[in-house]
């Protein structure tokens, strides 16, 4: 049993469990109370992390559910003391309204060269002299871009 160490990356409860496995078969003829007080101190000697160890071992836990608690709470608080220290604050820009304002304005002048470049390329007849017109027979021109006035037709 003092031989069993948690592995690299070995979460506490597999640790736990393989603790209590163990004990189970090793001192099966032990009293329960006896069997929880030497799985509890066998898991905090397994434990890998000597702060978790430590921490764990003051607690003084009588049996392998409490130790085992107390050192995943201990672990819960470390791991979140030190991601808090790595975030960065967040500032809040006062001129948010001025880069809406310009954000705006850009997009209003990007909408205004987009509809005239629209209708400049709707205003643009096809020229092109290997196309004869169908409504007046000129060359350069299709029927749909001819500037020639129709004669009303009835049918």
């Amino acid at each position: 049993m003092e031989i069993r160490q948690q592995k690299l990356g070995e979460i506490l409860q597999v640790l736990a469990a393989d603790v209590e496995r163990l004990m189970s078969l090793a001192y099966a003829e032990c009293p329960l109370d006896i069997r929880e007080s030497l799985a509890a101190q066998y898991f905090v000697d397994a434990i890998r992390d000597e702060d978790t160890q430590h921490s764990t071992r003051l607690m003084d836990a009588k049996d392998l559910k409490s130790a085992l608690a107390y050192s995943m709470k201990y672990e819960a608080a470390r791991t979140v003391s030190k991601t808090s220290k790595h975030i960065r604050s967040i500032e809040v820009e006062e001129d948010s309204e001025k880069k809406e304002d310009t954000f705006e304005s850009v997009f209003n002048r990007l909408e205004k060269l987009l509809n005239s470049c629209f209708t400049e390329k709707k205003n643009v007849t096809r020229q092109n002299p290997n196309v004869t017109c169908w409504q007046c027979n000129r060359k350069g021109h299709l029927q749909r871009d001819c500037q020639t006035i129709k004669p009303n037709q009835e049918n």
